[in-house]
């Protein structure tokens, strides 16, 4: 077909031309090797309708296959690349962020969790399960009583915040005094409810930076011990459950881990609540759990960092975010790597050997332990032995002097 500009004028000609282009596309419905359903334009900027995907710029089909759920659909990936996989540590590891419950009551359960860390490498575990009084004291007891175990275990004291009032600041460092005498490192995991659910006596949310706490934390630079905190929860929780959120899947299966915000403060209320109690009390030592769920986001921890000196992360629950970026993660591990533990959080011993691998390899495009938590792949951020070194142990003995300090490579 032939248009002259004398016939049609340039706007007339233009708009024969993506005519005729459009039905070219068009055209290709049906044939053999071509498309074989409706296509829907749409306009620049817009999202396909519900049911149908972009298959080439503002154009939308509908599969003519019935799709499958986000749960079913597990493709085989066919890409062939050097695979490494690693078992145990290149180096004797701390876990700062342990949680073995049930497996420090008993002679039994000790021996099963220290075969479980020999297995990877895990020299220590720092038991993070919020213990005080009489049940703290009966955990360290069992410890101290192990030969195999004495020297590869240490535990944090736990603070009760129920009945924030009159009197309880001195009753809350009376027993912090008591509990690290009994033996405790250091305190945690301060929950995630500081903030989110505990209410002060007077029935109002406590908030995370309460006057109130300033005396528990102010005895804690006294005595030299980190405090280790884990604050709110991913942002993605407090976020809308569509399908826009990438942790839709983890939120419908467990609804527990939603805040919407006619019940909860909003994720950035908190964030700066904490960052208050960071700046507050510069001489407290400080250990952001989770990398302060700022792990999606590096340029916003590292200010973080970079502003409160008495700050350190650990890295348990967000391996997905730092293997998903694998050149700025190890731009920044190197960066700050005096500043993040190596921590693991829920105790399953089959889950560690991923991290050896992101921390460790340059593997590329490799599976998440946990497909709720992540629908993409990880890439290796190959840190250099100075900073495995940092974050697996030195860090850590840095932090604490109640881990034994001797024995560990230079």
């Amino acid at each position: 077909m032939r248009y002259s500009f004398a016939q049609l004028g340039i706007s007339a000609f233009i708009a024969a031309v993506l005519g005729s282009s459009a039905a070219a596309q068009q055209s290709t419905v049906g044939r053999p090797g071509g498309r074989g359903g409706t296509v829907t334009t749409i306009q620049a900027g817009e999202a396909c309708p519900e049911g149908t995907t972009e298959i080439r710029p503002r154009s939308c089909m509908a599969p003519e296959l019935p799709p499958p759920s986000i749960v079913d659909y597990r493709p085989r990936s066919t890409l062939v690349t050097p695979t490494h996989l690693v078992r145990r540590a290149k180096f004797p590891a701390i876990d700062f962020h342990g949680h073995p419950e049930d497996l420090l009551v008993s002679s039994e359960g000790l021996a099963h969790l220290g075969t479980a860390l020999d297995s990877l490498n895990v020299r220590m575990m720092v038991a993070a399960d919020n213990l005080s009084g009489e049940p703290l004291r009966r955990v360290i007891a069992n410890i101290r009583s192990s030969p195999q175990m004495k020297d590869r275990v240490r535990v944090l004291a736990g603070v009760d915040f129920r009945g924030v009032g009159p009197g309880w600041a001195a009753r809350a460092v009376a027993q912090l005094d008591s509990d690290i005498a009994a033996g405790a490192v250091g305190v945690g995991e301060i929950p995630k409810s500081l903030g989110l659910t505990i209410r002060r006596a007077d029935g109002t949310r406590l908030r995370i930076d309460d006057p109130a706490l300033d005396p528990l934390w102010d005895e804690c630079a006294r005595l030299g011990i980190p405090v280790f905190i884990h604050t709110a929860d991913p942002e993605q929780f407090f976020e809308p459950i569509d399908y826009d959120n990438e942790r839709w899947l983890e939120l419908a299966l467990f609804p527990r881990r939603r805040y919407p915000p006619d019940r909860f403060p909003r994720f950035e209320e908190l964030m700066t609540e904490r960052d208050n109690l960071f700046r507050k009390h510069v001489r407290t030592t400080f250990v952001a759990a989770h990398m302060g769920w700022h792990a999606n986001d590096l340029g916003r921890l590292g200010k973080m960092l970079d502003e409160m000196p008495n700050v350190y992360t650990e890295v348990g629950a967000v391996l997905y975010d730092i293997g998903r970026q694998p050149r700025s993660a190890h731009d920044f591990f190197v960066k700050y790597q005096g500043r993040i533990m190596f921590g693991k959080d829920s105790f399953q011993p089959e889950e560690y050997p991923y991290y050896w691998r992101v921390f460790e390899t340059a593997d590329e495009y490799f599976d998440y332990y946990r497909g709720y938590h992540a629908f993409w792949k990880l890439y290796g951020i190959a840190l250099p032995d100075s900073v495995l070194k940092k974050v697996y142990f030195e860090n850590a003995l840095k932090l604490t002097n109640g881990l034994p300090q001797t024995g560990w490579p230079r």
